[in-house]
């Protein structure tokens, strides 16, 4: 199964998440969106999930933190201990054995980030 990670700013709007996601690889084959759970509820993602006919999964914070990630952002690591919330996000919720297929990559206004990883889902 196929899982795009995304991270982003509270003020990030449908069209950066978009952007990077279409950046990243683009919709097609998505079993779902992946992001931290305290931002699952943030309308432009809301939006994306639905235009993609995939549901959201909300991975907690301190399961994102135990996540090695091959990019990093200095802002994210000082607020959520890790590289990348996109990539994290992606691989925790594609399962144990998921890989990257789609390191990360940022919006041009630089609000949203988009990863996309493969695996079992279990």
């Amino acid at each position: 199964m196929k899982i795009a990670g995304l991270g982003f700013r509270k003020d990030a709007t449908l069209a950066s998440l978009r952007e990077a996601l279409q950046a990243a690889g683009g919709p097609a084959g998505l079993a779902a969106v992946a992001t931290v759970k305290d931002k699952a509820d943030a309308e432009a993602l809301q939006q994306l999930a639905r235009e993609c006919g995939v549901p959201i999964k909300a991975v907690p914070a301190d399961v994102l933190a135990k996540i090695d990630t091959p990019t990093r952002s200095r802002l994210v690591a000082e607020r959520f201990g890790i590289g990348s919330v996109a990539e994290a996000a992606a691989l925790a919720a594609a399962g144990p054995r998921a890989r990257l297929i789609a390191t990360r990559v940022v919006s041009q206004d630089r609000t949203a980030t988009a990863a996309i990883a493969e695996g079992d889902g279990t």
